[in-house]
């Protein structure tokens, strides 16, 4: 399995509430986040772990270069305008079968995103995304599925058949990166924008829904992940 992480966003809001490492390198217990990712990843069949960081995060690249002696990682340095353009910086890597991407901040309990990757590497269907009925997102993407749990629908509102939103972990096949080659190309800008054009172009994408997924946007989101975490 190839994996791939975003992590070149600025981390502004942790900043200006006072967080002093960049997001990647953020602890939960000790452990940068992105160090985390990259365990739960290796303990889960991975082949390749591509990562993107801005050029902003030297400290990040520090941490990256010292685990890539023992950890097969391919690095990009590059800034971005959004993290649809940051997947599309590391799509050269994701070209070949089936690739599970997140954005560094994602927390979420190891057994089941175990459970997720066996459902994901068993799939015949063109991707896999995990949801949650846990909101708490500023602005979260609602998603609508059939009674077979294939996703009908990525929406800013809330639909009143919409149960899950996005949980920002993306399992896709190669198939995906043609249709972000084309959002690309026709100026698109946003991860949403691309997960819209995937049932656009008919890919069969289903739903895998996790008990909780949190992001850390903010500090006090930092309490919240290690609560998470302690539930295992």
């Amino acid at each position: 399995m190839n994996y791939a992480i975003i992590a070149a966003g600025e981390g502004s809001r942790l900043a200006s509430e006072g967080v002093a490492q960049p997001k990647p390198l953020t602890p939960l217990f000790g452990v940068p986040i992105i160090e985390r990712l990259i365990g739960i990843f290796m303990r889960n069949n991975a082949d390749s772990i591509s990562i993107i960081i801005n050029e902003q995060q030297p400290d990040t690249l520090a941490l990256l270069k010292k685990l890539q002696e023992k950890y097969p990682l391919n690095i990009v340095v590059k800034n971005t305008t959004s993290s649809m353009h940051s997947m599309y910086a590391l799509s050269s890597y994701l070209k070949k079968g089936k690739f599970c991407l997140t954005t560094v901040d994602t927390i979420f309990h190891e057994k089941e995103f175990e459970s997720y990757i066996k459902a994901f590497e068993e799939s015949d269907c063109d991707g896999i995304m995990g949801v949650t009925e846990y909101i708490d997102d500023e602005k979260p993407l609602y998603i609508t599925t059939d009674g077979q749990m294939f996703i009908t629908g990525f929406h800013d509102t809330m639909p009143q058949d919409a149960r899950y939103i996005s949980g920002g972990i993306y399992g896709l096949s190669a198939a995906a990166v043609e249709t972000l080659q084309r959002c690309i190309e026709s100026g698109q800008s946003r991860m949403r924008n691309f997960q819209r054009q995937l049932i656009a172009d008919k890919l069969q994408l289903k739903a895998f829904p996790f008990g909780k997924i949190i992001d850390i946007d903010h500090a006090t989101d930092i309490q919240k992940a290690e609560e998470l975490i302690s539930e295992e």
